[in-house]
């Protein structure tokens, strides 16, 4: 399978914070992804490396073979994976803006019928988790719904190195199995997923509106 880990923050903190502390959780995600579940393709998707025009303009809104190589490249990725890993701070009690403007460059079509993993952290004591009550609305929205399980890594500068490493004090395998508890399903609902995606297309359960989002309505 192919999972996305979906890092939302672009923002390099100055003194007293450390720099880019999403950096850290993600690669401290991305090990341990690589190290419990290595039969699987997982790939780091960070928002710093994508700029977008000023003008927000999505890669539906693009007529075919018309978007920019990158946003269509992404489309791509998000398309043929299996699930999704979601890395954010607290932003105002919610999720990055950086991250939700990533991924409202694509439509549902390409997220629906996969699962979604919720990670969030904080440099103080709660760890993201309101960004996290907030981040479950949106992902729903979307259509990868995300599984019960969620991350939370509260003060992450005391636990990860700038490499992502686990600082000296911190037990690896504790804070692992802490992750695993979340990986665990999110990949038990991507298999699942998967096998009955093979077996039945969703989108032909529930068409897409082709001329006004009315043909949603109610009689």
């Amino acid at each position: 399978m192919k999972l996305l880990v979906f890092l939302g923050s672009v923002r390099d903190s100055t003194p007293p914070k450390p720099a880019r502390l999403g950096a850290r959780v993600a690669d401290a995600i991305l090990s341990c992804l690589n190290s419990r579940y290595n039969d699987h393709d997982i790939e780091l998707i960070d928002a710093l490396d994508y700029s977008f025009d000023t003008v927000f303009k999505p890669h539906f809104a693009y007529p075919p073979s018309q978007a920019p190589s990158q946003l269509d490249s992404l489309a791509k990725k998000i398309k043929q994976a299996n699930g999704y890993i979601m890395v954010s701070p607290e932003y105002n009690h919610s999720m990055s803006p950086a991250l939700a403007h990533l991924l409202n460059h694509f439509g549902s079509s390409l997220y629906s019928y996969k699962p979604s993993a919720i990670v969030t952290y904080s440099a103080g004591q709660w760890g993201g988790m309101r960004a996290a009550v907030a981040m479950r609305t949106f992902l729903s929205e979307l259509g990868c719904l995300p599984v019960s399980s969620m991350i939370h890594i509260p003060k992450a500068q005391d636990v990860f190195t700038e490499d992502g490493a686990m600082q000296p004090e911190q037990d690896q395998t504790s804070w692992f199995g802490y992750f695993s508890r979340t990986l665990n399903q999110l990949i038990w609902w991507a298999e699942a997923a998967k096998e009955q995606r093979a077996q039945v297309d969703p989108h032909s359960l529930i068409k897409d509106f082709k001329s006004a989002p009315s043909e949603r309505n109610a009689p």
